[in-house]
Parts: structure tokens; C-alpha cells; sequence
């Protein structure tokens, strides 16, 4: 257990498990920095062969903790950090998703390979409402996996979408009963963990294809996201969001 990021570890399986229920497991820098630590673990031992991550309690991310995350450079130092580590992790990753998935609690789920969610699961892309751009490479990832219609109503208009419409657009691999989500997810891991490795890791490369444009986009939003983060409209938006009021933008 580090600071709200247990790390368990079974059968060949490590799993990241979200555990800051009270506040709906938003993640904060020393989170972030944990969770890229288990990556790498995962990835350099040959004893490891998959991760399921997943959170504890109602939610199963509420993005990032905004009171962190504006303190200082260090909230998106690490959570750039994180991207990259999850965008580049070389072994099969799983997802169970309850509750809210919000900011990075959806993108990151762009680079997971099988994710389930409970019925309950609400996935939400507010960037663009805070004043900010989106990252983890989503802006590119949202409209390939969901086309352009969809990925706009949630990164444009900041609209959640279900368990159900994630299902429809391909965002989830399926929709399961809460009181067996984390079991099933296991079950799952454990049917990858099964199969013939080499074949394995080689399929998921190809699936994947070639990372030089998804890398340059994540650098190309890391950039922007730092520029916007200084911008008046965030700062606006921000403002606007701790004291709970609608927030006011200058049209030029």
C-alpha cells in the first residue's frame, strides 16, 4: 500500500487497485507516481505476465484531485508520467470500471486491452470545460475507436456517456454485474494469463501498430495541456469550479 495505490500481486498477476474511495479515488501526484512504479515493475519481470487495475469503493476514478494538480508542477509531471507508462506498457492490461471514470479515469482506458464495467459506469472527458485540452492521447484514440460524432459529444461538449453507449461505441469490452465485476475482470486475466505468451505479446503489437503517431500526439497534448493550463479561460474555469459557480469566458 502507497498512498492510496495498494498493489497486489497473485498468480503472475499484479494488480493496481485505486483506493481513495472518500474522494472518489481522484489521483494525486504521489498516486500517479505509484502507479507508473508498478508498470515498470510489471514490465521489467518475466515472472508478471498481466495488470488489472482497477478501484476500490463507488467510483473507479474521478480524474485527477484539481487542489493537487494546481499546487505546482509536480500533479502534471506525474500524470504525464503515468501516460506515457501506460501508452508504452508491453504486456496485457485490463480495466474494471465502476462508478465515475472521469479525465484520465476514461483515457487511460484507451490503452487497455479488455475493460469491463458495471452498469453503474460513467465515463466523462470534461477537459475542454475546464479550459484545458484533452491527453493520453485520447484525442486521437476517441474518434478512431468511436468515430468522430461520438468522441466529439464527449471531448467538445464534455457529455458523459454509459455503460451502455461505451459498450455500443466499442469503449468497453463488456457490461457486468457489479457484485461480480472485479471476479469476472480476474477471470479474464486469468484466461489471457493461459494463453501462449510470445503469441500473445506479438498480436497486441500488432493491434496496436506502430506508436509513432499516438507518441507524438501525446506529446503534442502534454504541450498544449501545460499552455492552456496557464490560459485565462482555465484559470477562469478552475476558479469557477472550486467555488461552485458557472463559470464566465470572454468571447474575442
Amino acid at each position: 500500500m502507497s498512498d492510496h495505490i495498494a498493489i497486489v500481486e497473485k498468480a503472475g498477476v499484479i494488480e493496481i487497485q485505486i483506493d481513495r474511495p472518500e474522494k472518489k479515488n481522484a489521483l494525486t501526484a504521489t498516486m500517479y507516481r505509484a502507479m507508473t512504479a508498478a508498470l515498470a515493475d510489471a514490465s521489467a519481470r518475466a515472472d508478471i505476465g498481466a495488470v488489472l487495475i482497477a478501484g476500490r469503493g463507488e467510483a473507479f476514478c474521478a480524474g485527477n484531485d484539481l487542489k493537487d494538480f494546481t499546487a505546482g508542477p509536480e500533479g502534471g509531471a506525474a500524470a504525464f508520467d503515468f501516460i506515457r507508462a501506460i501508452a508504452a506498457f508491453d504486456k496485457p492490461l485490463v480495466a474494471a470500471v465502476q462508478g465515475l471514470a472521469v479525465g484520465v479515469g476514461t483515457t487511460m482506458l484507451f490503452h487497455c486491452d479488455l475493460i469491463y464495467a458495471a452498469p453503474d459506469a460513467r465515463f466523462v472527458m470534461p477537459f475542454v470545460n475546464l479550459g484545458i485540452v484533452p491527453e493520453a492521447g485520447s484525442s486521437l484514440l476517441a474518434p478512431a475507436m468511436m468515430g468522430h460524432a461520438k468522441a466529439a459529444a464527449m471531448l467538445l461538449l464534455g457529455e458523459p456517456m454509459d455503460a451502455d453507449g461505451a459498450d455500443r461505441s466499442g469503449l468497453i469490452t463488456a457490461i457486468v454485474p457489479a457484485d461480480r465485476l472485479l471476479d469476472h475482470a480476474r477471470a479474464k486475466v486469468a484466461a489471457l494469463m493461459a494463453k501462449p505468451p510470445q503469441a500473445l505479446a506479438a498480436t497486441r503489437r500488432l493491434m496496436k501498430g506502430d506508436p509513432a503517431a499516438l507518441n507524438a500526439r501525446i506529446e503534442e497534448e502534454a504541450r498544449l495541456f501545460r499552455e492552456t493550463l496557464a490560459s485565462p479561460e482555465a484559470q477562469e474555469a478552475f476558479a469557477a469550479f472550486f467555488e461552485k459557480r458557472a463559470p464566465v469566458f470572454k468571447h474575442s
